[in-house]
């Protein structure tokens, strides 16, 4: 499987999850500190709207960050996550296939283009559905709704892995996690969750 087919499929499993969590389910706690379903679901919404930004910058060339600060992130996650459960629900199905449609538009020529992500990475268009995808398949399990990463394929979870290894490498975490994965150490506490 290919990154779009991750895509497709880790969409259709995140949205399936939340059409089948009821309105109060929608406020129960998830496996990410501090925040409900709701916030979860409110945060893939507004991260298929930030990406959709980086899709018209490669498209246009017309710079369109994900997000103003970090402050606009939080802002925006919160406000969503106060949201009646049906509009929530409609906004995340929404946004997702607008997304998707944005992606598919997108000119032979704008993949190549770079943008900036909200971690300040340059990273050429075609990161985006990767981006994506990361997003959907792990806020999927966040939900607590039974999704586990066995359930993903696992090439997907391969490059999921090596990912994170490499962020948090990069991160000032990567002798112990060279420790822990060698087997000379026990799993060390990394820092706040990606």
């Amino acid at each position: 499987m290919g990154v779009r087919a991750w895509l497709e499929d880790g969409t259709g499993r995140f949205l399936s999850a939340v059409d089948g969590l009821s309105d109060g389910d929608l406020d129960a706690p998830t496996l990410l500190p501090g925040w409900t379903r709701r916030h979860v679901v409110a945060h893939v919404h507004y991260n298929a709207e930030a990406l959709r930004r980086l899709v018209h910058w490669a498209r246009t060339g017309q710079e369109s960050r994900m997000y103003a600060d970090q402050d606009q992130r939080d802002a925006e996650i919160e406000q969503g996550a106060r949201l009646p459960a049906p509009q929530l629900r409609e906004l995340v199905r929404t946004s997702a296939a607008a997304f998707a449609a944005d992606f598919e538009a997108m000119p032979a020529a704008a993949w190549s283009s770079e943008v900036v992500t909200a971690q300040g990475r340059v990273v050429p268009a075609t990161a985006l559905a990767w981006m994506r995808t990361r997003e959907v398949v792990v806020h999927a399990v966040d939900l607590g709704v039974g999704i586990t990463f066995a359930d993903l394929p696992d090439d997907l979870n391969t490059k999921l892995a090596l990912d994170v290894v490499k962020q948090r490498a990069s991160g000032g975490e990567a002798a112990a996690l060279a420790a822990w994965l060698t087997g000379r150490a026990a799993p060390p506490a990394l820092g706040r969750w990606l």
